[in-house]
């Protein structure tokens, strides 16, 4: 299992990130709506700007203050180092 680090000190599994999109499409917004209706919306933004949402295999929405691409690097860099062990 890796962790990754989406900022503020908040940590979700690697593993379980279907995608990491970023929140200013309409249909994204959408769908950011209806989970925090049904209560599916974790909130790691600590009251910043939402830059960057993983939708998680549980159907779950994390928002996250950080840029897409700083997360997928984080993302990256755990698969490279987790490739690294097998070997």
């Amino acid at each position: 299992m890796q962790l990754i680090n989406v900022g503020f000190g908040n940590i979700v599994s690697g593993d379980r990130i279907i995608a990491i999109v970023s929140p200013e499409s309409a249909p994204i917004k959408r769908m950011i709506q209806d989970a925090k209706e049904n209560r599916t919306a974790i909130d790691a933004t600590c009251g910043r700007r939402t830059r960057a949402v993983l939708i998680m295999d549980s159907g779950h929405m994390l928002l996250s203050a950080m840029q897409p691409e700083t997360i997928a690097g984080r993302v990256e860099k755990n698969n490279e180092k987790k490739e690294g062990n097998e070997l």
